[in-house]
Formats: structure tokens, sequence, C-alpha cells
């Protein structure tokens, strides 16, 4: 072969490397979507919020293969599984840029005895460190010291108020500042149990209303006793997951509803509720928070999102994700999608069966259920500077706030909540006019018409002595010249 053909060839090779190195690196950069929803409804496409940093399995501490993990619990700097299926607990330190093991706990001291779990389904640690596990199979919640010394067990309540026709099987646990304890059974529809710190049932809180179709219910009551019976009952729907706020609000989630309830926030799939049980969370978006606002049929997957857990972070920006389309999505304290990411797969970032999902600072933990893996992901620029935004306008650093979002939209032109963030910055510091031209740019009516009443009201104060004096005149002119025509009428008769 001559050297001229050698030339050519590595000319081409040269050439072929320099056109698929950017679309190798194009697909890199992009294979992570996230996107949000502008003011019409319409999905946009929006740089990442959070990216995947580590995705770990059993195997990789050394303790074999999670088998069908249901429960998670992240605190300070430790991250605790219910790894189901293995009947243990698994307790992880999670460093910057890692998570190593730091023990399995398949066994604990019962007064003096060698006990185990049975298909445990959750955990929770509270501050000074006593560890509650939803023993499911067992039917019990056990209460451990942090030496693993059992202090006390949950059991069935034996209250006539619960169904004792069904098992107790406790799935999900949490303890409140004041020792309370908050647990979700299966088959107990009538709302979150409660304990109190000695263990005694003392009843529900935030029971889901009943909810059925108008022809559902005139057919059940021309049906026949046979074909009634054969008909679904009109019972509460069950919470399928729990979490407590900073503030000791409880959060909850249900994914049994109607799907037309969704939109005109019937459904409720995210729900706080306050000491009494009652619905507080603030809905002030488009739409309420339920994942997804549109939905279709796509790749076997198809209906509304199904919402399975949430983690509520310390600025009030919570996070639920997605069974249906396995998509995590994140809102502020006024309800408002902040972003949306994940999805369905295999690939870094995806996820199968996500069954739980947690926090520690602004890290958020995923654990899957079919893949037998912990994901964790971490905030990008973008991310961090929308959630900055937030923090500095709860703080009442308005100026600083606006300027966050700035550079937000400097990233995302197409950022609709950074326009609206930007304008109720300026109106807190009584910059009406710019508020409603920021309002104004993406249709914000309700925004734009409060700043105008406020811009109105501030014009009218600024130009009240305006009015005064043209009111004056308009008085006192055309009565002075009357008098004076009538001065000169009298002094030309005489």
């Amino acid at each position: 072969m001559n050297s001229k053909k050698i030339l050519q060839r590595f000319v081409c090779l040269l050439l072929a490397i320099l056109l698929l190195s950017p679309a190798a690196a194009l697909k890199a950069e992009n294979n992570y979507y996230t996107y949000i929803y502008d003011v019409f409804g319409d999905e946009r496409e929006s740089p990442d919020a959070y990216t995947p940093q580590l995705r770990v399995l059993g195997v990789d501490f050394g303790i074999g293969d999670f088998a069908q993990p249901q429960g998670m619990y992240a605190k300070g700097d430790r991250v605790y599984i219910a790894d189901t299926g293995n009947n243990r607990i698994v307790e992880l330190l999670a460093g910057t840029e890692s998570l190593s093991l730091v023990r399995v706990i398949d066994k604990f001291n019962n007064n003096g005895e060698e006990d185990t779990f049975n298909a445990p389904n959750d955990i929770f640690v509270t501050d000074s460190g006593d560890i509650y596990v939803c023993d499911t199979e067992n039917k019990r919640v056990v209460q451990m010291d942090n030496n693993l010394n059992m202090v006390k067990a949950l059991i069935q309540p034996t209250d006539e108020t619960y169904d004792a026709s069904h098992d107790f099987l406790p799935t999900k646990v949490v303890v409140d500042a004041s020792g309370r304890i908050l647990v979700l059974g299966r088959n107990v529809n009538k709302g979150v149990m409660q304990y109190s710190p000695e263990g005694v049932f003392t009843g529900y809180i935030g029971a889901s209303k009943v909810t059925f179709s108008m022809i559902d219910y005139i057919w059940k009551k021309l049906a026949t006793k046979a074909q009634r019976e054969q008909m679904e009952q009109f019972v509460p729907t069950e919470y399928n997951n729990i979490a407590l706020d900073k503030d000791g609000f409880v959060y909850v989630t249900t994914s049994v509803f109607s799907e037309w309830d969704l939109k005109d926030d019937k459904a409720k799939p995210i729900r706080k509720l306050n000491s009494m049980g009652s619905d507080i969370l603030i809905k002030n978006g488009d739409t309420p928070p339920i994942g997804d606002i549109q939905w279709g049929e796509g790749g076997g997957v198809k209906g509304p999102s199904k919402l399975i857990d949430v983690t509520p972070l310390e600025n009030d920006i919570y996070y639920a994700i997605d069974r249906t389309r396995c998509r995590i999505f994140g809102y502020d304290s006024q309800g408002q999608l902040l972003y949306a990411f994940g999805g369905s797969g295999n690939m870094l970032g995806y996820f199968s069966n996500p069954v739980a999902l947690d926090h520690i600072g602004n890290d958020l933990y995923v654990l899957d259920g079919r893949m037998n893996s912990l994901t964790k992901l971490v905030l990008t620029d973008y991310g961090r500077q929308i959630n900055s935004a937030i923090l500095a306008y709860q703080k009442g650093d308005y100026d600083l706030s606006a300027d966050y979002w700035r550079e937000v939209l400097r990233m995302n032109s197409n950022y609709d909540l950074a326009y609206l963030g930007i304008g109720r910055a300026l109106l807190r510091q009584n910059r009406y006019k710019e508020a409603m031209e920021y309002f104004e740019l993406k249709y914000y009516a309700k925004a734009y018409s409060k700043a105008f009443k406020l811009y109105r009201k501030e014009w009218i104060e600024d130009h009240i002595g305006y009015f005064v004096v043209g009111l004056l005149i308009l008085i006192i002119v055309p009565k002075t010249i009357k008098t004076i025509k009538k001065v000169k009428r009298e002094v030309s008769e005489e």
C-alpha cells in the first residue's frame, strides 16, 4: 500500500472521529430527560435539575443482592434499607460521593432471646437513635434501641374500630417529635393509625373520603342483592406512604382514585395533614400536585401518575415519585411544579419499579424494588439556582431571589416559574409596574391582576394631590368667573 492511500485512509478515519464524537457526546449529555409544563400545559424540555451520581447493589457491599426491598429511611449521614426479601435492615453510611456498609440488622434481642424479622417493609430512626421496623409478616412494629434491644412491639389494635377480620400487616411507620407513632397498614382504609409513645392505639387521622361515581351509585340501588355483593364496595382508599416534614406535619400519598378526579383536585394523591388530620397542602399552581398533567399510552404504559412516596425538604420543597412512568416531580411550598425528571429504563438515573424516595440535604435517594438497587441523585447548578431562588424568597431577600431567577432564565428562557418568581420578588419590593410586565409575559392573570390593583392604588396615592387641585379648579374657577361677571354686571348697571 503506497503512502498516498495510507494518507487518504488516515484522513477519512480522522473525519469519521470528528463527525461521530460530537454525536456521541451529545447523546451522553442528553440521556437524562428533565422537563417542565408551561402555562398552557405543554411539556417543555429543560436543563437537568438533578443528575444521577451513583447506583449501588447489595453485592457492592459484600452482602449479596438486595431482594425486593420495599422501604427506606435517610437521616443525617445514614441510609437504612428495608431489604424485605432477605428479612433484614441494611444500614449505610452516605459519603459525599460514595456509600459504605455500616451494619446488617437481621436479628435483635427480644427480652434475652434472639429474634428475627419476617418481610420487613419499612424503617424509621428517631433523633435518640431508636429504630422502628415494620415487621410485616410477623404482624408487628418493632421498636429497638440503637444496640438492637427490643423496647416494645406494636401489635394489632383491639379497638372496635379496627376490622379484626384483617391481619395486622404494618407497611410504613414514622414517629413525630412528641413520640406519637404513625403507622400505615395493608387493608386499612380508615386513615393513619396512631399509637401513643407507650404503644397504645389511640385511633386514626386523615381518613380518605369515600369516592364513587353517580352511575355506580344508581346501579347499586337498582341491582339485586347478589349483584350488589359482587360489586366493589364504596370504601375509603388506603394511603401507600407517609413522611414527616421539619415542622412535624404528615405527608401521605395515595394512588387509588379515578383519573377524572385528578385535575379538579378531588383525588388528592399528595396530602399534608395537620394534627387534626385535615389536608392543608397549598395548591396555587395551575393544576394541583398530581405528577404528569397530560398522559397517553406508549410502550405498554398508560394512565396518570401513581405517586407512591413523598419526601419534604427543609426548604419546604417536596418531591414525589411516580410508579407509572418512574419519574420524580419536585414542587415548591405553593404546589408549583419546579421540574420533573427520570423515567423507566435500565440506564443510570432511570428506574424499573421505584418503591421509596428519601433525601439527605438536597440529595435524593431512590430505592428500586425490581432492580434491587439504590440510586443517589444530586442537584445540578441549574437545580441549585432554582432552589436558591425559592429559599431567598422565603427568607425575605427579594433582590437575591430575583437575581437567582434571572440566572435561571439565562440557562432556560422557557422556564415560566422564573418570570413568576421575578414578578413576585418585584411585587414584594413594591415595584408593581415592573412586576406586571413579567406576569404579562407568561399570562399569569391572577398575579397580574393583583399587581395591577396595587399599582393603581399606588398611582392614585401618588397623584391624589393633582386630583384635589384639579377638582378645586373645576369647582372654584367657574364660581370665580361667575362672581367676576356678576360684579361687572352690577358695576355696569350703576
